[in-house]
């Protein structure tokens, strides 16, 4: 039988090899590995002024490469790299329908930028993926039910979470888990709960046109009353002024990881 004629691959082997002969010339290639290992090192550390440094160095070394192409190589440097923080998230235990959404959304909006625009899209790629990041860090206090218990509350904070369903779905009393919680984060697991709902509606009011009442319900506050007295709580300004205002600063709680013995 004839074996069939695969177009892919040869054209994939085509490209290859001119690939292999023009890079031999180009002296800069280990330098962009090095820096591309850096990046990654700071972004998944959230030092975000240092991965803006790095990345420009990066974009210099593509430009350098891509010529008249760079804006072609670049997009797709681009679209690259977001597969990368995409699987790094999965390492972080972010739901793998999250982790795809994350991925698709970056390739759809830098597929559409511009020769003008891609310096931008450079620091405000290296600004998302540290906000997405830090959302989901891994908590590291030393009672491990802590811990899992704020990686549920990540997980599935647009369900209808009480200390109740909590403490059922980890097999121990509310009592217990209230207590372990307020020891080792330093604020009551309710307050915990609030915090991450103002956290994350921040996004579907910054990115999104859906209703206040409907962000509301989605995280289901009791009413849109009570939702707008705890967000301004936290964030200091009512969802409305939030969403008015494009430039105001998210609100983001710092987790303070109280010095505790080892506890399972």
């Amino acid at each position: 039988m004839e074996k069939k004629h695969n177009s892919i691959a040869e054209a994939i082997s085509k490209t290859y090899f001119q690939e292999v002969d023009v890079v031999g010339d180009f002296p800069k290639v280990d330098r962009f590995f090095k820096l591309e290992t850096k990046l990654l090192h700071q972004v998944y550390n959230l030092e975000e002024a240092q991965a803006k440094v790095t990345m420009a160095e990066v974009i210099g070394i593509l430009t350098e490469r891509f010529g008249k192409e760079a804006i072609k190589g670049m997009s797709t440097y681009f679209i690259v790299l977001s597969s990368i923080i995409a699987r790094k998230l999965l390492d972080n235990q972010v739901p793998a329908k999250k982790a795809f959404a994350f991925n698709f959304a970056c390739t759809e909006v830098i597929s559409t930028m511009s020769e003008a625009s891609f310096l931008q899209v450079a620091d405000e790629l290296i600004e998302f993926y540290i906000d997405f990041i830090a959302d989901r860090k891994q908590p590291t206090y030393r009672h491990q039910t802590v811990n899992k218990v704020i990686m549920y509350i990540n997980d599935e904070l647009e369900s209808n979470l009480t200390v109740e369903n909590i403490a059922k779905h980890f097999h121990i009393s509310t009592s217990h888990l209230s207590r372990i919680f307020r020891e080792h984060v330093g604020i009551t697991l309710v307050e915990y709960l609030n915090i991450r709902r103002v956290e994350e509606s921040q996004y579907y009011l910054r990115h999104t046109t859906k209703s206040i009442t409907a962000i509301s319900n989605q995280f289901h506050f009791c009413n849109q009353s009570y939702f707008t007295r705890i967000f301004k709580k936290y964030a200091g300004v009512t969802p409305k002024h939030f969403r008015d205002k494009p430039n105001y600063p998210f609100y983001r709680f710092e987790l303070n990881e109280l010095a505790q013995e080892v506890v399972n």
